[in-house]
């Protein structure tokens, strides 16, 4: 009869309103709780008569489901710590509990978290204090980050920092910029040799030496112009073969002609090669590589130096002054210490050592799925992939639909307490009204049993 599904109606308003209750309170509970997804319960209502003007009418009442709007981000906080890690929008960044790495990170689904603040352990691990592992993929000894696959957490790999390690930054790139003084190229010049020292770094950190030395070739008749020609040999401390013939560690020798037009005076205009690599005339390069078969530092250090093109006045010069190295830049740096660990926006971990020195050591990609609110939610903020969300995918930080990597932040809790408390007194009317609805259905049966007597 409609008066006992009034009844009915109220107790599952009761119990609707209690898990509304629920989902408020824990919003509340967790407002100052970083990177937490507001939870919500929506109300859907339950038919028992369809049938119109049928004269009674039976109440089916209300259910409630619960869920979690994980697609909504909180503000971004700024930290002291260079491993507080947010994204300023779509992504999530993979981590894994202890527990999962023991028993292999592909056995069981990917976890990933919105936000987190991580810390080396004892074995240097990145982790949270709650236990979330940073996953990602490792670079190679040059710093680049091998191809991997995107649909699988095969290559992903707990981020490890050892604060005791120490890198060395091999010199892969030479800029000569050397001017010659013209009128050494004069008959009557003294036509002295003049050289120029310059260090390098070698594959393990160790310091090496070119030693660069310019001989003029003067006219054979007094009276000729000059000749505006070079001998440049080129010296390498670290090797001690005899690789083109002409002595002990010379890896180069070139013959350097110079312009003396108007347009391009003072400038190459031919390199011949004696021994050694042949200079590139479109690069304005001589490249030391072993694959050439004149790597420097007996064949295990490949450079590549630029000592100018045809017309090129960044390179080597002959002009009217004095000699003068007025250009030399290298990369390249001695063994370092590791002083700080960095992550930019693009994901990739940077580590910077004491002497400048700055190698990519991890890459994080962001995690990302078809239906971010089908994910199934887990303590500490993280959350799963489910048969809701969709599978995933490992985006490069802010290729595709994912957001920036911030580094020195955090992301707040996407509840708004005032809003909530709002939701708080509506919920509590709720509650009281369908408390008032079966105390009056109480009456009403009570009148009817009165009835009898």
């Amino acid at each position: 009869m409609s008066i006992s599904s009034s009844l009915n109606a109220g107790v599952a308003g009761l119990s609707a309103n209690a898990t509304r209750l629920a989902t408020i309170s824990d919003n509340i509970a967790n407002s100052g709780t970083y990177g937490y997804k507001r939870a919500t319960a929506d109300f859907e209502s339950m038919v028992l008569t369809q049938a119109r003007s049928a004269g009674t009418y039976s109440a089916g009442g209300v259910r409630a489901s619960s869920g979690r709007l994980i697609d909504e981000r909180g503000s971004l906080v700024s930290t002291s710590n260079a491993m507080d890690i947010a994204i300023s929008g779509r992504g999530f960044l993979p981590v894994a509990t202890t527990s999962s790495l023991a028993n292999g990170l592909g056995n069981q689904p990917l976890t990933m978290t919105p936000t987190g603040s991580f810390h080396t352990d004892k074995d240097g691990v990145l982790r949270t204090d709650s236990g979330l592992v940073l996953l990602g993929w490792p670079a190679l000894a040059d710093g680049t980050i091998p191809v991997n696959a995107r649909d699988t957490v095969t290559g992903l790999e707990p981020v490890v920092i050892n604060a005791n390690q120490t890198a060395g930054d091999p010199t892969m790139v030479m800029n000569w910029g050397i001017n010659l003084p013209a009128d050494e190229t004069a008959f009557d010049a003294g036509g002295e040799t003049l050289t120029s020292t310059i260090e390098y770094f070698g594959n393990l950190g160790n310091s090496n030496t070119l030693t660069v030395s310019f001989t003029p070739l003067r006219p054979a008749n007094d009276g000729d112009p000059n000749t505006n020609t070079w001998t440049m040999q080129v010296i390498d401390s670290g090797t001690t073969g005899n690789p083109t013939g002409l002595g002990a560690g010379i890896v180069g020798e070139y013959t350097l002609e110079f312009d003396n037009t108007g347009s391009n005076g003072g400038t190459l205009s031919n390199v011949t090669t004696v021994a050694g690599p042949t200079w590139d005339s479109t690069e304005g390069t001589l490249a030391f590589t072993d694959a050439a078969g004149f790597a420097l530092a007996d064949g295990l250090q490949d450079i590549t130096i630029t000592i100018g093109k045809q017309g090129d006045t960044n390179g080597l010069t002959q002009l009217a002054t004095d000699f003068a190295p007025t250009s030399i830049s290298k990369d390249g740096s001695p063994v370092g210490n590791l002083t700080s660990v960095e992550i930019d926006e693009n994901g990739y971990i940077k580590a910077t050592y004491d002497t400048g020195f700055i190698r990519t050591v991890y890459q994080v990609p962001l995690v990302d799925v078809a239906n971010i609110n089908g994910l199934n939610a887990l303590d500490n903020q993280t959350f799963q992939v489910s048969s809701t969300s969709g599978s995933f995918y490992l985006w490069d930080a802010g290729d595709g639909p994912t957001g920036a990597v911030k580094g020195y932040a955090r992301e707040g809790s996407a509840v708004d307490v005032a809003q909530e408390l709002t939701n708080l007194i509506q919920t509590q009317r709720a509650y009281s009204s369908n408390a008032k609805v079966i105390q009056t259905v109480d009456e009403m049966l009570q009148e009817t049993t009165n009835i009898k007597r």
